[in-house]
């Protein structure tokens, strides 16, 4: 078996890092096509000279001279911009990373999901915005879906022996955030800096202040529907501080398969880079005599009404889910901007999706107007708030 030729659509991100920690343990079985960062030019930089990409790309073009400098005397090619991004995601490879954040992620990841390969998925927003289109150029180009989130790659691997129609419900843990255990009074004083601090896994920004609000598992729940074909009835979300059970399936004839492991995502994110294979890691292992108990609790969507909002945006269907997407995304820059208060992120997302309801999105193209419009609206009720 050859070399397998991989992309990473946000190489200088937590999943993009600990994606190329996997292949620095395995160096012998990949080839790298091409890199794309966001704008952390040093860590590019020092990726490009490790693995020795095809091509470099960073996605802020104005970043370009410094990277073209940095690079300079290696023979290596650089770009930057989105037309170098889109460029190099359509490249033919066996398999790609996608963990752009946000949906400025939807246009790379379906330039790599129209190459046709194995598209290891870690940028929710594209299929939550998106949904159906998304999925309908998936079909078309006969690409492979693999989930990264742990809990959406849990799901995947116990339902290995495919058999959907007896699926009776899937179980999404969360491990609640820092917050979950906190009274409503509590939550208004949240700091940016509180939130950032997640007690478990170790994030980006934006997933962290989601995961706080509980918005990530919305939007996790949306996802689900899309990639099982399962209605919101059929997806349960539980609290699971502990965060070593990831998601379970339960079958009809009463049996439950769960996927156990430390909450580390180089385990889901090996699970598709070697799929349908198993490839060793560094990650730690479980150790159930270290276990003290294992916790479960109903999440309150009294005070995490992130979870109520993203069903209710699932049963609307159309371009609802896009609007929620795009107005969190708004309310959580404002917030980490201390422009707003931490439960004033769901207030404005509410507010957006009452103001625009369900728009039709038949193609890509209204997808990105409705997304667009989503946060112009978003920005109002912010200015708006700010006024009163």
């Amino acid at each position: 078996m050859g070399l397998k030729r991989l992309t990473i659509l946000g190489s200088t991100g937590s999943v993009g890092t600990q994606t190329l920690d996997l292949i620095a343990e395995n160096p012998s079985s990949y080839e790298i096509c091409a890199l794309v960062g966001g704008r952390n030019v040093a860590m590019l930089v020092a990726q490009a000279r490790q693995f020795r990409p095809e091509i470099t790309v960073i996605s802020d073009e104005a970043l370009l001279p410094g990277l073209r400098e940095a690079l300079a005397g290696t023979g290596l090619e650089v770009a930057g911009g989105r037309t170098a991004v889109l460029e190099a995601a359509g490249r033919k490879v066996d398999w790609t990373m996608c963990a752009i954040t946000g949906t400025v992620g939807l246009e790379p990841t379906l330039a790599a999901v129209r190459q046709g390969g194995t598209i290891a998925f870690a940028c929710k927003e594209s299929l939550v915005s998106a949904g159906d289109v998304f999925l309908r150029e998936v079909e078309a180009a006969g690409a492979t879906l693999l989930p990264v989130d742990s809990e959406h790659n849990a799901i995947l691997q116990a339902m290995a022996d495919g058999n959907t129609k007896q699926v009776d419900k899937i179980v999404l843990t969360a491990s609640g955030g820092p917050f979950w255990n906190l009274s409503l009074e509590e939550m208004r004083g949240i700091t940016r800096e509180a939130a950032l601090r997640h007690p478990v896994w170790s994030m980006g920004a934006k997933i962290s202040i989601d995961s706080a609000t509980m918005f990530n598992k919305g939007l996790e729940v949306i996802e689900a529907a899309r990639l099982f074909s399962l209605p919101s009835e059929k997806i349960e979300v539980l609290v699971h501080p502990q965060s070593i059970i990831h998601g379970m399936v339960y079958y009809a004839d009463g049996s439950v398969l769960a996927q156990l492991g430390a909450p580390d995502m180089r385990i889901p994110i090996a699970h598709t880079l070697a799929w349908p294979r198993r490839v060793a890691t560094l990650a730690p292992r479980l150790e159930l005599t270290q276990v003290s108990c294992l916790e479960f609790h109903a999440p309150d969507e009294m005070r995490f009404p992130a979870l109520r909002l993203a069903r209710e945006a699932l049963a609307a269907g159309a371009g609802a889910p896009a609007v929620l997407n795009a107005a969190n995304e708004v309310a959580v820059a404002a917030f980490l901007d201390r422009k707003i208060g931490f439960l004033d992120i769901a207030v404005t997302v509410e507010a957006v999706m009452q103001e625009l309801g369900a728009p039709p999105v038949p193609d890509i193209s209204a997808v990105l107007a409705t997304d667009t419009a989503a946060r112009n609206a978003a920005a109002k009720a912010l200015a708006k708030a700010k006024a009163a």
